[in-house]
């Protein structure tokens, strides 16, 4: 047997009491083995002092609101290869595809395993099924309490068309979690019902991907809640997909990946009161310190910033009485210099009001404000888990420019003209358009730290979420080949992008009669036109994309942020990583 310990810690710090009053005007028009066992403790953020990744919010938030100390449920995950029907717990579930669930005239099981477990019980499973109505479509799953196994109930969970996907594999591992949590079981084993046709590297891959769903679909924030209930699973088997040495190393990879997404939901959950600017910025400055052997963490106050010239960022957080903090993480490979220098940016509005032009009216959503910081999350989640797992020959830079868009006499109006820090002028047509004005100086940032490619990541537009729904990121960028590079990452990481046109005539409608530029076009194509306008502040020598993650940094249906982007962007430096 071979045992590591590992801790998927989520590590949300807050600021100590602290005051400021600092105002900012700045408009101005200027130039220039056969059994593995893993056990995974999932750590939520929490408030206990004196423990590794756990801290302590500010003691003055506004409504007194602290996160309250959740003790931390322990999972282990053990790789075996035994016959099914010996295996003993409380729940057995078998990831089924719709192919797998066909049956002879006889109405029974032609796959199998599950032919060897209706034989163990008799027909019953076969016959439940049926009853069920159960067919193997994705998002079915029935448990079933049948006697004449080891285990004291049977699941069957749909897997749809295929069983081979990273995202398949992921919501079989959300399923288990769920079945479990209703069955308050402790102990579960997952087996495919057709697994012998999978390659060495897929078997391993699902695996991992079955442990990551599991550990995200287990997880629950409470932080914010006067009670909340214990999880019992305590075990995890999984059948059938080998053992040993590498699928131990793919399982550690697991284990950093999720921790970094509980970290990413988490900061996104976080209502605004709790998580400010100085907060998120203080959540960089313990990342870089518990990793500070590869990471490296500079926090710029406004003041630094005005030197630096960025009016376009200034100017959107001029109104909030909570002042801006522009974050600046580095990763530098251990044991020699990079080979690659790459940029990751996220968009850090902790809070959107909409400025002046105020959020008002039905679905301007200004009540879920809160997760407009989704882009910084998923750079920062992605920041936590490059400093655990150090790929060489890569440096990578993690550059969010966070703030607060609210509404106070010193708050910029539309029809003002803010100086960007590369010298080009912004008309405010709309304050509602924020994002992209703090994201302009932040990619300017970034490509002056001599970068070759730079993905930034924004809850940029309400457009790309009407056109592409829910779960899919729309992705833009002039680059051919950083579009190959990131979609394969996302395809491996089970994220779903979709590569959106960057047609430059929509340019035309951003054109301002007094400035370089309007920060809104044309309603029409507004996701287009946010790309474009982006694109005016990256170096041409420089490879970029724009990723607009309106319409999955949060699911509707489990009321919660996903961590969405985390995944693929660890996946993307690995890749670039010699």
């Amino acid at each position: 047997m071979a045992a590591i310990v590992v801790s998927i810690a989520s590590t949300l710090v807050a600021s100590s009491s602290r005051s400021s009053s600092t105002s900012f005007i700045f408009t101005k028009l200027s130039s220039s083995t056969p059994f593995l066992r893993l056990s995974f403790p999932v750590t939520p953020f929490c408030t206990r002092r004196g423990r590794l990744m756990a801290h302590t919010l500010a003691q003055a938030t506004l409504g007194l609101t602290q996160p309250v100390a959740i003790e931390a449920p322990k999972i282990c995950f053990a790789a075996k290869e035994i016959d099914v029907t010996e295996w003993k717990g409380d729940i057995l579930a078998v990831g089924v595809t719709e192919k797998d669930m066909a049956k002879d005239e006889n109405s029974k099981f032609e796959n199998s395993i599950l032919k060897k477990l209706d034989s163990q019980l008799g027909g019953l499973l076969a016959e439940a099924s049926s009853e069920e109505d159960f067919t193997g479509k994705s998002g079915q799953s029935t448990v079933l309490r049948l006697p004449g196994l080891g285990s004291k109930r049977v699941g069957l969970i749909g897997l749809g068309q295929s069983a081979s996907t990273p995202a398949a594999s992921r919501g079989l591992g959300e399923a288990v979690a769920a079945a479990a949590k209703s069955a308050q079981a402790s102990d579960v084993a997952v087996v495919l019902a057709y697994s012998e046709g999978l390659s060495a590297e897929l078997k391993l891959n699902t695996a991992t991907a079955i442990a990551s769903g599991t550990v995200l679909g287990l997880y629950e924030d409470n932080r914010y809640k006067s009670e909340s209930k214990k999880p019992a699973l305590k075990s995890l088997d999984i059948l059938g997909l080998g053992t040993g040495p590498e699928l131990e190393k793919k399982l550690k990879y697991a284990e950093y990946v999720s921790s970094a997404v509980i970290f990413g939901r988490d900061l996104v959950t976080s209502p605004a009161n709790v998580l400010t600017p100085a907060v998120l910025a203080e959540e960089a400055s313990k990342i870089a310190s518990l990793y500070s052997d590869v990471l490296s963490a500079k926090i710029l106050s406004a003041e630094q910033c005005q030197e630096l010239k960025m009016g376009s960022y200034l100017g959107v957080a001029a109104a909030s009485a909570n002042p801006p903090h522009f974050i600046h993480l580095c990763y530098k490979p251990p044991g020699g210099p990079a080979k690659v220098k790459l940029a990751l940016v996220g968009k850090g509005l902790t809070f959107d009001s909409g400025g002046y032009n105020i959020k008002t009216g039905p679905g301007c959503l200004i009540e879920m404000m809160k997760f407009d910081m989704g882009g910084s999350a998923a750079v920062l989640g992605a920041a936590k888990a490059i400093g655990q797992i150090k790929p060489p020959g890569v440096e990578v830079h993690f550059i969010v420019a966070a703030c607060e868009n609210m509404i106070s006499g010193t708050g910029v109006r539309p029809g003002d003209i803010l100086t960007a820090s590369n010298g080009k002028t912004i008309e405010v047509n709309n304050t509602d358009a924020e994002g992209r004005l703090t994201l302009a100086d932040a990619l300017v940032y970034a490509c002056n730290q001599g970068v070759e490619k730079i993905i930034d990541l924004a809850t940029l537009t309400g457009a790309c979420r009407v056109a592409l729904g829910p779960s899919i990121a729309g992705v833009f960028t002039p680059s051919d080949d950083l579009a190959k590079e990131v979609i394969a990452a996302s395809e491996v990481s089970g994220e779903k992008l979709w590569r959106m046109p960057m047609e430059e005539s929509y340019w035309e409608s951003m054109k301002s009669g007094v400035a370089d530029m309007v920060n809104t076009g044309d309603r029409s194509g507004g996701a287009i036109t946010a790309a474009l306008f982006l694109k005016q502040f990256v170096d041409e020598k420089v490879q970029w994309m724009h990723i607009d993650i309106a319409g999955p940094v949060w699911s509707d249906k489990k009321r919660a942020a996903t961590g969405f982007g985390i995944s693929t962007l660890v996946e993307w430096v690995l890749n670039n990583s010699s």
